[in-house]
């Protein structure tokens, strides 16, 4: 059994707040188990930092499991064809270029992109469902839906293979105040998405790790 269970929601380039987090506020361990929610690039400056940080966290044995959010689904869909390219701009794929320091995907390294081809759409483990987004509540089977993992967040779920279990999940900014409420209360679906990138809107600009067994909330 692992020791700890952590989950931390969308980092965005925010490199310096991830490797506060890991390494002073989380202090993770080797038999701790950590699940990241997608959405590592975009937005931020430090998009490669924060891509590089999770591959040698892999190397050095810890028991790290990425998982694949919106914005690298939309970089992997831009270097299959550059003809979307546009929308992953919009939506700060500029901001990821000029961090890997490069102006067409066709020049990232290759271990940057084994990295976002592996990624997978959700984690289950135990009583938890770890996914970006959430899940389409309306099929016999939600965990083949993958756009919905990716783009659609629920607050409570019917289904008869999600109801008893407890979703962890990002994608959709939440105030701080919010998920401090929402944790408590003993809902089984957690957003910890406190929007680290935005810090000049009030309420938001922190980056969030949840340990699942104790329920304990660690923000930087």
């Amino acid at each position: 059994m692992n020791k700890r269970l952590f989950a931390i929601g969308d980092i965005h380039g925010c490199f310096d707040a991830l490797k506060e987090l890991v390494e002073n506020k989380i202090q993770l361990q080797k038999d701790d188990k950590l699940i990241l929610l997608g959405d590592y690039i975009d937005r931020g400056d430090k998009s490669k930092e924060v891509v590089e940080f999770i591959i040698e966290l892999q190397g050095k044995g810890f028991d790290v499991i990425p998982l694949i959010g919106n914005h690298e689904s939309m970089l992997l869909d831009v270097y299959e064809n550059e003809k979307n390219i546009s929308r992953w701009i919009l939506n700060g794929g500029d901001l990821t270029l000029k961090s890997f320091e490069i102006s067409s995907l066709k020049d990232i390294e290759s271990k940057y992109m084994k990295f976002f081809k592996d990624l997978i759409y959700y984690y289950s483990f135990e009583d938890y469902l770890f996914v970006h987004a959430g899940f389409n509540d309306n099929v016999l089977n939600p965990f083949i839906d993958y756009y919905s993992m990716l783009w659609k967040c629920k607050e409570s779920y019917t289904n008869q293979l999600l109801e008893n279990r407890t979703v962890i999940h990002g994608h959709k900014p939440t105030m701080v105040t919010k998920y401090e409420e929402r944790v408590p209360s003993g809902l089984h679906v957690i957003n910890i998405d406190t929007g680290c990138i935005y810090k000049d809107k009030k309420g938001f600009g922190r980056l969030t790790a949840y340990e699942c067994y104790t329920r304990r909330r660690l923000i930087v």
